[in-house]
């Protein structure tokens, strides 16, 4: 399918392969995703399912929002998520429905989006990897500034888009293409290998990758196809010698 499922970040760990091997992998918590409403072609203009996710008491919901969700009789969410399908996968959705990890499988390759942490005002160095100035004899306590920003007199002004100090992190951020290591059915858990945006206890959405992953298949070198032996050519004729032209009779 090519929905997703809205989740928690519990943390990261470590399991070990059949054959010994150790892998980082990241915790998803993804259990109680809610069908909240189902949209389609005639009546909404594309086919999509809505889901909540999480807790969030009653008196902090306004009430068009309760409303929506008692039509469809969920409880209220802190995450309202939509997701874009094709009208056949929908079919057998509906408002009220739940939605696990029965939608992946193990081996398969997603996306997962959350928000980074946030580590507040930073300099060039940490924010933009500079790499600083001489700690030399002259250069007075400016070895991690960025240096000039101007221009000459003209354009007499700073670019937009100039790497300069500022706030880092807590942006939104998609890693593509990570790979589900095993899924717990049970406690409807996702293991991805390698590391998730955001910090432990943030939102995640996980759904599957966007760009098609082909395994990579190692071909046998191809042989030099054999010359085929070429056919002899046939041998050439000899030439004819002109006849020899009778002498000329003496009177």
């Amino acid at each position: 399918m090519t929905i997703g499922l809205v989740g928690r970040k519990v943390g990261m760990t470590r399991i070990f392969t059949d054959d010994g091997v150790t892998q980082p992998v990241t915790v998803l918590d993804v259990s109680d995703n809610r069908v909240t409403q189902i949209k389609t072609a005639e009546k909404d203009g594309y086919a999509a399912v809505q889901v909540a996710f999480g807790k969030r008491r009653a008196s902090r919901v306004v009430k068009p929002l309760a409303g929506h969700l008692a039509k469809a009789g969920v409880e209220a969410g802190h995450v309202l998520k939509e997701f874009r399908a094709k009208a056949e996968e929908l079919a057998n959705l509906k408002p009220g429905a739940k939605v696990g990890v029965e939608i992946f499988k193990v081996g398969q390759k997603v996306d997962v989006q959350g928000v980074t942490i946030g580590k507040g005002f930073a300099g060039v160095i940490k924010r933009h990897h500079f790499g600083g100035q001489n700690a030399s004899h002259g250069n007075s306590v400016s070895h991690r500034v960025p240096g000039s920003t101007g221009q000459n007199q003209s354009p007499a002004h700073v670019f937009k888009g100039k790497r300069m100090p500022g706030h880092l992190g807590d942006v939104k951020r998609t890693i593509t293409g990570l790979e589900v290591v095993r899924i717990d059915a049970e406690r409807q858990l996702l293991l991805i290998k390698g590391s998730v945006p955001g910090s432990k206890g943030g939102d995640v959405v996980v759904r599957p990758a966007a760009r098609f992953y082909k395994p990579v298949v190692k071909q046998a070198p191809k042989q030099a196809a054999k010359a085929e032996p070429r056919a002899a050519k046939p041998a050439a004729k000899p030439a004819a010698t002109p006849a020899a032209k009778p002498a000329p009779a003496k009177s």
